[in-house]
């Protein structure tokens, strides 16, 4: 049967748009969009249908079911034709069963949801995924589109030059000068995007780049476009899918612009909408404190909203002060009893090295999102016996000068209590075996 979407303002003012429209805004009040569904066609299949289906499809070779994202199209984005999918083959990334970190912070049931497993490095492929297929389509229908952009710190940009040369596209990414690793800023070089280094911030790139977006028809790739959140809602359905369709308790994500917390959030809605799961997790949103407005704001009962300046934290990603999509947050943090907590430099910093002993390789966002669980933790907000996911929004080799900045104790505001740097001896098998000893003694001591 044929399935649609379509764009749907999200202050109820009924404006609504098709998918294949170049629009990110309600034209009618100026405020965000989502993609809406055909629930009553969804709704003719059992539940049993839907987990039967995605479990077939699961990581096979089928185009495009394959991918994760894909696997789900009916609930993703029907209204792309299968030849138009540009895919990477991307989600299906190990929900990782952190038995040792568990068990050091007090925790049963720890999980690490790695999305930084992914083509590019990060969680954003699953949205890019969606929304360059989008694009891909609106050209083949004959619309001009010459190029699509987006303002980034990093793993944005790296996830669309990757899918718009896939496809064919020209790509063009806004780059706040130094404030990019270099294991990031070589992504989008070297798959032959446009890339623009700004002397300004990530909010100064984001008001650059939808002027220009809007002035010279050129797409739009930011979060603030919602087809992206529908590639990233996945990520709920693949956590329940990947514990046999049984919800965890609670999930923490990093927040910057927030579009990962309001897509969590969707994913877990409409699984049980369609009956799939009868009940909701807690969603913990995990800020730096440098860029809190969240956090802020969850302090006054989400009554108001204010952006701030953010300030230079080692969480790039999330060096946001001004975010996009503060709203769609909000409104699933109170469906979801969920908490707003924030981290500092020296907390997110610790805890990402913590996780590395133990196995993990984590990015800084991934540390904040540690962080805040360590926090929650020391103050009851979790329980030790529940089932808690960390969605690990990037793969730590995208950030090598944090990791060995942290090792060298050269991290403004960090005291590293998990600093191992390599030790220098002499090549005589008696200095070996004195070193080895040395470290044998002080894990046992």
């Amino acid at each position: 049967m044929p399935y649609r979407a379509w764009f749907q303002c999200i202050s109820g003012c009924n404006e609504k748009y098709e998918l294949n429209e170049v629009v990110y805004q309600c034209r009618k009040c100026g405020d965000l969009l989502e993609v809406k569904h055909d629930m009553d066609k969804l709704h003719r299949h059992s539940p049993e249908h839907w987990k039967r289906l995605f479990d077939e499809r699961y990581r096979r070779s089928k185009w495009p079911y394959g991918s994760s994202v894909w696997g789900k199209k009916e609930w993703v984005c029907p209204n792309v034709d299968n030849g138009n999918v540009v895919s990477l083959y991307e989600g299906g990334s190990n929900l990782f069963w952190a038995e040792r970190l568990g068990k050091e912070l007090g925790l049963e049931d720890l999980w690490i949801k790695q999305c930084g497993n992914a083509h590019t490095g990060s969680f954003k492929d699953l949205g890019m995924t969606v929304l360059v297929s989008m694009v891909k389509q609106m050209i083949a229908e004959g619309k001009d589109i010459p190029a699509v952009a987006c303002a980034s710190t990093g793993d944005t940009s790296a996830a669309l030059a990757s899918y718009c040369a896939a496809a064919g596209i020209l790509a063009i990414v806004f780059l706040p000068k130094n404030k990019v690793s270099h294991a990031q800023l070589i992504q989008p070089i070297a798959n032959g995007a446009l890339t623009l280094s700004l002397d300004t911030d990530f909010d100064g790139c984001m008001k650059l780049v939808k002027e220009i977006c809007s002035k010279n028809n050129i797409y739009l790739a930011n979060s603030m476009n919602s087809l992206r959140i529908e590639g990233q809602k996945t990520v709920s359905i693949e956590i329940v899918q990947q514990f046999d369709w049984e919800v965890p308790d609670v999930v923490i994500v990093p927040g910057g612009n927030l579009g990962n917390t309001a897509a969590l959030g969707k994913g877990f809605l409409m699984m049980q909408e369609l009956r799939l799961i009868d009940k909701l997790p807690r969603i913990v949103c995990a800020q730096a404190a440098k860029a809190n407005p969240l956090y802020l704001s969850y302090l006054k009962g989400f009554k108001e909203f204010t952006p701030v300046k953010a300030q230079k934290t080692l969480a790039n990603a999330i060096q946001i002060g001004d975010p996009v999509s503060y709203k769609k947050a909000i409104n699933v943090l109170k469906a979801f009893n969920g908490i707003v907590e924030q981290a500092t430099e020296d907390e997110l910093a610790n805890a990402s090295a913590q996780a590395d002993r133990t196995g993990l390789f984590s990015c800084p966002h991934t540390g904040v999102a540690l962080a805040v669980l360590i926090k929650l933790l020391e103050k009851k907000a979790i329980r030790r016996e529940e089932k808690v996911v960390v969605i690990s929004t990037a793969h730590g080799l995208k950030f090598p000068e944090f990791k060995i900045s942290y090792h060298e104790n050269k991290l403004e505001e960090v005291i590293p209590r998990f600093a191992n740097l390599p030790v220098e001896v002499q090549p005589r098998y008696d200095a070996v075996r004195t070193a080895i000893y040395r470290k044998l003694e002080q894990i046992s001591s």
